[in-house]
Order: structure tokens, then C-alpha cells, then sequence
């Protein structure tokens, strides 16, 4: 890296480069982690059409019909904007990408007891930035590990190329992509605090388990970035935002990835 850190260390940086993810404790304070508590517990007892819409009947056996993820809430909540453009977060972001950071997304996962996980796949098949890459931040709102339905992950694969998906096992997961690790190269949990946020690149394999237990939610806050210098991005994370919440328009990516246009409507990020 040329450019002077702000809030990383040379170490922190290299880690990430090698190894394509990075945990960082204390970038939000517990009354931060509150009022993001407070916030999506609110949420979730409402329906926002085409974002979050919960089945509320009290009769359902699948508990992500319950408390399925919110998809954007920046888009219909200021506090989910105001914790998208957190700035202790995109401090980091600026440091890993070397420029500033352009916030794409955001998502909550409850993740409640005995939901399924998501299968292994990386995120930037979906969002397409170019040039460049996103970078995932994963705030865990409650701890994560490997009872609970914690992330995991398959080190160093951010540095292959984005891979076409085969089907994913539903019985396992909620979502129908899966990304076949490297020879000889397996998913690893990351246990991870509450409050701690994993960093990680966009071609990194990625997935989770599924929650084996009975009695505790997993929580997780989880946003996406872009480079500034990004020119194209997929037409779902559109607009982007600066820190500052001035609105970034890219072009749209059209060409639908390695894959091909079929891949456009699975939009599971």
C-alpha cells in the first residue's frame, strides 16, 4: 500500500491481501450495538413490500418465513443508513481499498433458531463491481460461532476468479447457489464477539452453518461496499452512497457476470 494508513496497521492490511478477510473489534459501541438491537426488533414486526415481508400469522414452521433478512433497510430506515455510512467502518474500508468507499448495501440477518444456513458463494458474482471489488463488512449483533450458524469461510480464495455456481442443497440452505472450494482447500468457522466485524473481499468463498440451536438468535448487520473508482456496478445496489450520504450513481453493469444474464435474477445479496 502507497498511501498513508488512517486506522490500520501495515500487518492488518497484508492480512487481508493474503488472506482476503479481516476482524476488527470495538468500530461500534455497545449502545451502538443497542440501538441496532432496538432497531430491527422493531422491524421485524412490520412488512416493507419487496424488503422484508415476514409471515406474522404465528403459523409457520420454517423460521426464516418468520424473520426472513432485510434487504436494503438504509433505503426505508435512517438508523440502518446512519450504521451503513458508520464511520469507524469506512475508516477501515478507506485503509483496505487505499480510496474511499462507496456504501452499496445493506442487510440484517436474524437468523433465527433452526434456520437453514447459505450455501458457499462469493459476493461480488452478484454485485459486479468493476474495476475493483466490494468488500463485505459482517457486524455481529450477537456472538457467532459454529452452534449458532457463524460464518464461514475458505481463506485465500480471494484470489481466484469469480466461479459459476452449481445447486445448492435446500435442505442446508436458503438460498440455491453453491461455490465448490479449491482442491484441498476447506471452509473454516470465524467465531466471532458480538460487536466485531469481519472484512472480507468479494471473491473470498463464503457461507454459514445453519443454527443448530434451540434458543439463540444469530444477528448480524452486514453492508457492502465499492471502490470510488469503480465505474459499473450490478443495477440492485443502486444508487451508492459517500460517507457524508451524497448519493453515487454507477453505470450498470450489464453483461451479467462470468456467467451470463440467466445469473441476474437469483439477486440473493
Amino acid at each position: 500500500m502507497t498511501k498513508q494508513l488512517n486506522v490500520l496497521t501495515e500487518e492488518q492490511v497484508n492480512q487481508f491481501l493474503t488472506d482476503g478477510y479481516l476482524v476488527v473489534k470495538d468500530l461500534f459501541s455497545q449502545e451502538d450495538i443497542r440501538t441496532i438491537e432496538d432497531t430491527f426488533e422493531e422491524i421485524s414486526h412490520t412488512t416493507v413490500p419487496g424488503l422484508f415481508e415476514p409471515d406474522l400469522s404465528g403459523e409457520v414452521e420454517d423460521p426464516l418465513k418468520r424473520y426472513p433478512r432485510v434487504m436494503h433497510p438504509h433505503r426505508f430506515n435512517d438508523t440502518a443508513k446512519q450504521y451503513l455510512l458508520h464511520e469507524p467502518v469506512m475508516a477501515v474500508l478507506a485503509d483496505l481499498y487505499g480510496e474511499e468507499a462507496l456504501a452499496a448495501q445493506s442487510m440484517f440477518y436474524y437468523k433465527p433458531p433452526g434456520s437453514r444456513g447459505q450455501a458457499l458463494h462469493q459476493d461480488n458474482f452478484y454485485l459486479q463491481v468493476e474495476p475493483g471489488n466490494c468488500i463485505a463488512a459482517w457486524t455481529a449483533i450477537d456472538a457467532a460461532n459454529e452452534e449458532n450458524g457463524g460464518l464461514l469461510i475458505v481463506p485465500k480464495t480471494s484470489a481466484h476468479e469469480i466461479s459459476c455456481p452449481e445447486l445448492a442443497d435446500s435442505t442446508e440452505s436458503f438460498t440455491t447457489h453453491y461455490v465448490k472450494p479449491p482442491k484441498d482447500q476447506k471452509a473454516m468457522p470465524v467465531i466471532m464477539d458480538k460487536g466485531d466485524v469481519l472484512f472480507f473481499n468479494g471473491n473470498l468463498i463464503h457461507g454459514s452453518y445453519r443454527n443448530k440451536t434451540k434458543d439463540q438468535f444469530r444477528r448480524a448487520f452486514i453492508c457492502h461496499y465499492a471502490n470510488a473508482s469503480a465505474t459499473h456496478i450490478s443495477n440492485h445496489y443502486r444508487p451508492l452512497f459517500r460517507q457524508d450520504g451524497t448519493p453515487v450513481d454507477l453505470e450498470i453493469n450489464t453483461d451479467g457476470g462470468p456467467c451470463g444474464i440467466e445469473f441476474e435474477t437469483a439477486y440473493p445479496h
